[in-house]
């Protein structure tokens, strides 16, 4: 099979057999075994249990983590491949696989024990359990440094307390990464990540959001209280959380620019095809002028955020600083998905306002991607922070 070829600014970029392999089988997955049924978990936000199933069947929950813990041993670029396809389909789906992979096994797997990695990780690469990132609450969005959780130092164990909002796999998670406050006075380097599994006493699953979109993922707040936490469910030293969370938040913001370019792909491909079948005026409405220049600017800029995203995984995969690819991607391939899906509802007129014809759905999801993990304005902080680093 030919491989595809490209040079960034140094990057020898190659889609290897092992990369179509993947972006293919993601595909078929998405097509034959997602697509069913997608509008109804949509209408009844109903948490896809079968689907994540067949994807952790499949190893796309665990797709970077080593053969030795139970995963894939992909690469980024793989990931983001999958990633793609599958949100062109079900946005849902794509978060769910992305804080399995990109947060939780990913922060396990580079700063976790070895007793951690083979306690839980092992667990959550094959999708035997899923997992969960717990850092917004509800006065620290964007401003993380601000937690008002705490995890009090008790000597053989931390005593956890506070309110985590807007958890993705809140509910279907076995496994809780936590950052908490162990220390005020040190302000961001007194935070800690713990480890909490489902189950111990005082931890509580808070109210299921109603959203205006991925509505087939699970967001919960999640409340702890009194949750004696051991010791050796701390990841990394103490004072370590918020190094962890920042770390593990720039690889995330990856999955999640992936995310933004399947569901604005997605939504290209739905208009492609809805120009060629829809007549008006006696011809196809993609022989209007108006619509083809809106189909061109549509696959411009999102060959554009392809690669920005690719190049933020090569980076990564290649041990280069990608902070800033990253920040990048995920902007821009965000603020595409956005303007894309609402291009695509116009297209497709007065179909477009429907549900049968996917595209405002995939309007719908596109909105939370300029939000969740960094927003757009958090973004263009890191990027600048980078430019003058």
């Amino acid at each position: 099979m030919a491989t595809a070829s490209l040079e960034l600014q140094g990057l020898n970029f190659n889609l290897s057999e092992e990369h179509l392999a993947v972006k293919e089988a993601a595909h078929d997955f998405a097509q034959n075994e997602l697509l069913p049924g997608v509008i109804e978990r949509d209408n009844g936000a109903k948490f896809p249990v079968e689907q994540v199933k067949r994807m952790s069947e499949l190893g796309f929950m665990g797709m970077m983590v080593s053969p030795d813990y139970g995963g894939g041993g992909m690469d980024t670029v793989s990931y983001v491949l999958a990633m793609e396809e599958i949100s062109k389909i079900d946005a849902s789906a794509a978060v769910i696989m992305s804080v399995n992979n990109s947060l939780v096994c990913y922060g396990l797997e580079a700063f976790g024990t070895e007793d951690q990695k083979q306690k839980y990780l092992t667990r959550l690469a094959t999708g035997e359990i899923i997992g969960a990132f717990c850092l917004s609450e509800p006065e620290a969005g964007s401003d993380a440094t601000s937690q008002s959780t705490t995890a009090e130092d008790k000597g053989e164990y931390y005593l956890l307390n506070g309110t985590k909002n807007w958890i993705t796999n809140g509910n279907s998670s076995s496994v809780c990464l936590v950052i908490a406050q162990t220390d005020k006075e040190k302000k961001h380097k007194g935070i800690n990540c713990l480890i909490v599994e489902k189950g111990v006493p005082g931890f509580v699953v808070g109210k299921k959001e109603d959203k205006m979109g991925i509505r087939a993922s699970d967001t919960h707040s999640l409340l702890f209280t009194d949750v004696k936490i051991p010791k050796e469910n701390r990841i990394g030293d103490d004072g370590f959380g918020f190094k962890f969370a920042m770390s593990t938040l720039n690889g995330g913001r990856i999955g999640i620019a992936a995310q933004a370019l399947g569901i604005a792909a997605g939504a290209y491909e739905l208009a492609l095809q809805y120009a060629q079948e829809r007549k008006s005026f006696g011809r196809q409405i993609f022989d209007h002028q108006a619509i083809q220049f809106k189909l061109a600017e549509m696959a411009t800029k999102i060959e554009a955020a392809r690669l920005l995203v690719y190049k933020a995984a090569r980076l990564k995969d290649e041990h280069k600083d990608y902070v800033q690819a990253a920040a990048m991607a995920k902007l821009f391939a965000s603020d595409v998905a956005m303007w894309a899906t609402i291009e695509a509802v116009q297209i497709h007129g007065g179909y477009g306002y429907v549900k049968e014809f996917h595209v405002e759905r995939l309007m719908r999801d596109a909105k939370i991607t300029q939000i969740y993990e960094g927003t757009s304005e958090i973004q263009k902080l890191v990027i600048a922070r980078e430019l003058i680093r």
